[in-house]
């Protein structure tokens, strides 16, 4: 490939993230509120500390709390950078990093497809295919890891991709890392740690892509594994020192009380103690198979529809079946396996609700790569019919781009404009105005169905409404010393849904209706 076509690849990239860009004012949604608002923190130098809580799994007991007990920091650390040498805070700020690698992904997603067919035709499919990536479009320029884990998983890929590459997709190569290249799958899969919790799977994908090679040679099994992690813990060793220094432990205790959900609602419970495995074990045998069955369902509809991008499934999949004898093939596969056979048994209700959207992210560019080899397969076998003359090859790939873009662009509208994106955003600034001709004091906390959110908008202390009986609510807001109650009609709880309706409670006084937002006073 050319000059000229990596640095178009890189424009067509760009210019989508810029054009997302200019219509999200806000983060959007709770998990990028929550990387900017630790990011925000991280550049006004209050370090790794937060004063929101989300949950309650660790346990949380005053405020200053540390931060990133259960997401990962890595979005916020990229986020902060260009915040903290700006001297400003603002969105637009905290997301140029991520314009910036979202521009990336099409040139890198080209060079993993050149890496494995070595043609240039489909690696500039690939990449234009990857600069239109239809669900993954809307979260492109917000602060998430999307376009992180787009990177770091085709850079994983390419290093395993590259010795050589292979003109005869069928043949099968085995590619044997030395020390420096598996000291990088090492460091990606540290990265990938840093950057969501699910990452840590990585580190046995890098060991077994360099023991793969050498599994008849037991001798060379100790030098050869120890590089990868020794990769791995120059990403992360500092924030098991920091975990350690915080909880006591390498990884923070919130994580570890989710494998015992038996409702996603208790994400939010309190007391969090009730979370055990006897708790897990009193819902039943049947409960805890049918939710897992359906877990298998929803994430499968993931996997064909978000991480497919609907019409380039059945190409992926002919695609990996025509190269899944290499390294880096074989591998992908059983990552994606992997990830669907955890988000869907042991994570359920955090897989189906998005995780296993956010975690094979990493296997998008693979998958960009797949589907113009699958496309070139299913055509072959047409053109063996005598379907097809010669031409069908260019045709039916523009047609596939194509229909690409048009979906990015049906999604794109859905998700920014059906519903809006800024939403949220809107609706706690004017909870905020309304806060202030309150008087409400701005250093005590207030609860809400988005503590980060909130934060953003009015820079006042806030936690999460809980899932909890009235009495523990109670409990919670006076050891918090929490004065306004903000509840929102498609945000409600158990609890909240009865003060909702209510002007007025034994705990409760209506200060403000907003519409679809009302403040409450919590009263003596």
């Amino acid at each position: 490939m050319t000059r000229a076509e990596w640095f178009f690849l890189f424009s067509v990239g760009l210019a989508l993230a810029l054009g997302v860009a200019a219509l999200q004012h806000s983060p959007g949604y709770m998990d990028a509120d929550y990387y900017m608002a630790g990011a925000v923190r991280l550049a006004q130098g209050h370090g790794f500390s937060e004063i929101i809580l989300w949950n309650y799994l660790d346990d949380p007991s005053v405020l200053p709390h540390p931060s990133h007990g259960y997401w990962m920091p890595l979005a916020s650390l990229i986020a902060a950078l260009p915040m903290a040498l700006a001297g400003n805070t603002a969105f637009w700020l905290a997301r140029l990093p991520f314009i910036f690698l979202a521009a990336c992904i099409p040139p890198v997603t080209a060079w993993l497809s050149l890496r494995l067919t070595a043609r240039r035709e489909l690696a500039l499919l690939s990449g234009l295919l990857a600069a239109f990536p239809t669900y993954q479009a809307s979260f492109i320029a917000t602060i998430d890891n999307f376009v992180v884990y787009n990177l770091l998983g085709a850079f994983f890929f390419i290093l395993l991709a590259t010795n050589p590459p292979i003109k005869q997709p069928d043949n099968p190569i085995i590619v044997q890392p030395n020390a420096r290249t598996a000291t990088i799958l090492g460091i990606i899969a540290g990265f990938m740690h840093l950057a969501r919790a699910e990452g840590f799977l990585w580190l046995p994908l890098a060991l077994l892509a360099v023991f793969w090679p050498i599994w008849k040679t037991p001798k060379k099994w100790f030098p050869a594994l120890l590089w990868p992690i020794v990769g791995y813990l120059l990403v992360m060793f500092p924030w098991f020192w920091r975990n350690w220094n915080e909880f006591g432990a390498p990884l923070a205790p919130g994580g570890a009380r989710a494998l015992w959900l038996t409702v996603y609602a208790q994400t939010f419970l309190y007391p969090a103690s009730g979370l055990t495995l006897q708790h897990w074990l009193d819902s039943g045998w049947q409960a805890l198979l049918q939710t897992r069955l359906w877990a298998l369902g929803e994430n499968a509809g993931t996997a064909f529809a978000a991480q497919g991008g609907i019409i380039l499934s059945p190409f992926i999949l002919l695609g990996f079946w025509r190269v899944r004898r290499n390294t880096a093939v074989a591998l992908g596969g059983l990552a994606w396996l992997g990830l669907y056979l955890v988000m869907s048994l042991v994570f359920p209700f955090a897989g189906s609700r998005g995780s296993f959207f956010h975690a094979g992210a990493a296997l998008m560019p693979l998958g960009w790569v797949l589907a113009p080899i699958g496309l070139d397969v299913a055509i072959s076998a047409a053109r063996a019919r005598g379907w097809f003359d010669p031409a069908a090859f260019r045709v039916f790939r523009v047609m596939l781009l194509a229909v690409n873009l048009a979906l990015t662009l049906v999604l794109l509208n859905i998700r920014i404009f059906n519903t809006p994106w800024d939403l949220s955003s809107q609706n706690y600034t004017r909870a905020e105005q309304s806060l202030r001709q309150l008087d409400a004091p701005t250093d005590v906390p207030i609860m809400v169905a988005n503590p980060p959110g909130f934060y953003l908008e009015g820079n006042r202390p806030a936690i999460v409404l809980p899932t909890a009986a009235l009495p523990d609510a109670l409990e919670l807001i006076h050891h918090f010393d929490v004065r306004y109650l903000i509840l929102e009609a498609d945000s409600l709880t158990n609890w909240s849904q009865d003060v909702y309706g209510q002007s007025q409670t034994d705990h409760f006084r209506l200060a403000d209706d907003l519409g679809n937002v009302r403040i409450y006073e919590i009263l003596p």
